[in-house]
């Protein structure tokens, strides 16, 4: 059993995979979001805390007894990205598995559509900025690069790594949430790298 905070738990990403947890995994479940009346019922598996990850008192009382953090976050990734990664460091929790994009290392070929890269899309610059700053931290972390996501209701996907080309144009979000189970009960999946998730 591990203890999971999913930060950003009422996004689309974060509530599908709460709910993947919930549906395959004993798993005890800390959902922070600063609205949390917007989670709904908790099962007795889950507890919420309210706030923002920017929120130093807050994000600590929330990391307090976890094993593993979620972060699927909008808004100023990169202050976030720090304000987590500091975080992570005065508590001592060390794995973190990070929403990003793809496109941030202008991995996607041309048979994909190359217009998805940060060369052409300028909005894929605050994903690379969040990337690097947990990629410069010292956790055992893995930058999770999804492409775009959709309410398929498939698991079919494939997993680049980084510095290979990006497989895909989408990915379910329920995909996304089988590979989180999978990074969160295997520590050495991933460990300090960046995967690029797509449907085969």
């Amino acid at each position: 059993m591990t203890n999971f905070l999913i930060i950003g738990a009422t996004g689309s990403v974060g509530s599908v995979t709460r709910q993947y947890f919930l549906d395959h995994t004993d798993d005890q479940l800390t959902l922070m979001a600063r609205n949390t009346r917007r989670l709904g019922q908790l099962s007795d598996r889950e507890r919420a805390i309210g706030g923002s990850v920017t929120d130093t008192a807050t994000l600590t009382a929330a990391l307090k007894g976890q094993n593993v953090v979620f972060a699927a976050l909008s808004g100023n990734l990169a202050g976030m990205a720090k304000s987590l990664v500091a975080a992570m460091d005065e508590t001592g929790v060390k794995r973190l598995l990070f929403i990003a994009s793809m496109g941030i290392y202008n991995e996607i070929p041309a048979s994909v559509g190359a217009n998805g890269n940060l060369a052409t899309n300028p909005m894929l610059q605050g994903y690379r900025n969040a990337a690097d700053v947990v990629e410069a931290s010292d956790l055992n972390y893995t930058v999770i690069r999804p492409g775009w996501f959709d309410n398929g209701n498939d698991t079919d996907y494939q997993v680049t790594k980084k510095g290979e080309p990006f497989g895909g144009h989408d990915v379910s979000r329920k995909s996304i949430a089988d590979l989180v189970v999978r990074l969160a009960h295997d520590e050495t999946l991933g460990a300090r790298d960046s995967l690029g998730i797509n449907r085969k």
